[in-house]
């Protein structure tokens, strides 16, 4: 690890001030920044450690009935949160899928959304990336590729994005809130989390002193609470990244599905969400045929970025069963394994 200096600010303002400065990192829970560090891929020049700012560790509800989650909360203090996972049960079950629980202890929520991706080439300093170095090429192109993007990918970049937590946020319409050198701004988490195109890799849309302050669910996301599951397919169960995964919340009404929201993770640089899948499954009995309609709408365009093609099928049956779980209820209590594909929708329920 390279040497580099220490700093700790006491406000938002100075801490904006110190991450402007060239080669600065913000550390926060320090989970994914000090493993990066570690293997030389992060060589930060001053770390600000944005540990001890006051009012960023806050859960609370707004006055139109959404919440806002300071970036500073730990993942298991927000999954455990008994208000908030009643209200947006499938950000909780995707947190608590996600880690150990000595990481969620440490990890945060604006560390979550700023996490690297996992490319076993991104993560070798001497393989080309052009997220690491812009310019530099993509040594995972022609290389292993079983974990890579089938949807929104290019020759720029074929890495997916390794959150969990983001699946559910994205669809819920969650925004980003950050604070930086030119004041305070919003953007959508779907669009935070930017594509690769022609031109550059993508990747978080924070610009050099920008700080996220707070996550924010818009009003209406306590309308699925009823219906609502996370769904992960994955090497091994306990703590490893999704292969693909899925995010389902239903708002039923009677016999027919009134309003839906679904999202993959593990197929693109960003969780992918298709208004068109939602749209059909609006008025629709929740029912197989509604199901398999909406998750070829999800995976419609998708392509094997190498020997990954499988991503597919996978991508389109996790849709399916995360859509089944949710028409089955929420469970009464979280279940002993969350988000796994070995569930059924009694085991759910016991």
């Amino acid at each position: 690890m390279n040497i580099f200096d220490y700093v700790r600010p006491a406000s938002v303002d100075e801490a904006v001030t110190a991450g402007a400065q060239p080669g600065a990192a913000f550390l926060a829970g320090g989970t994914n920044l000090m493993d990066l560090m570690k293997i030389g891929v992060a060589q930060p020049g001053t770390v600000v450690d944005i540990t001890r700012l006051p009012g960023l560790d806050g859960i609370d509800t707004l006055p139109d009935g959404g919440w806002r989650i300071g970036a500073l909360v730990r993942n298991s203090d927000l999954a455990r949160d008994p208000d908030f996972a009643a209200a947006c049960p499938a950000v909780a079950e995707a947190l608590l899928s996600g880690a150990s629980a000595q990481l969620r202890n440490a990890a945060t929520v604006g560390g979550n959304l700023m996490q690297r991706t996992r490319c076993s080439y991104f993560q070798d300093p001497i393989s080309a990336c052009n997220r690491r170095e812009p310019g530099s090429g993509c040594s995972a192109l022609g290389g292993v590729t079983e974990s890579h993007a089938v949807l929104g990918w290019t020759d720029q970049c074929i890495a997916t994005h390794p959150s969990d937590f983001c699946v559910p946020l994205v669809a819920l319409g969650a925004r980003v809130e950050i604070a930086g050198p030119d004041g305070s701004r919003e953007i959508a988490l779907e669009d935070f989390l930017a594509l690769p195109d022609d031109e550059g890799p993508g990747g978080a849309q924070l610009g050099a002193g920008e700080l996220i302050t707070a996550l924010i669910l818009p009003e209406g996301s306590s309308a699925f609470a009823a219906n609502a599951r996370y769904v992960k397919l994955r090497e091994r169960t306990s703590y490893a990244f999704a292969l693909v995964s899925a995010a389902a919340m239903l708002r039923i009404e009677g016999d027919t599905i009134a309003e839906a929201r679904i999202a993959l993770g593990g197929v693109a640089a960003r969780p992918w969400r298709v208004a068109a899948a939602e749209a059909a499954l609006a008025g629709k009995a929740a029912d197989a045929g509604a199901f398999a309609e909406a998750a070829d709408l999800l995976v419609a365009g998708a392509t094997a970025s190498g020997d990954n093609a499988h991503k597919i099928e996978l991508a389109r049956r996790i849709a399916v069963r995360a859509l089944t779980l949710a028409a089955v209820g929420t469970p009464a209590r979280m279940p002993a394994l969350p988000a796994s594909v070995f569930a059924n929708g009694a085991d759910a329920h016991a």
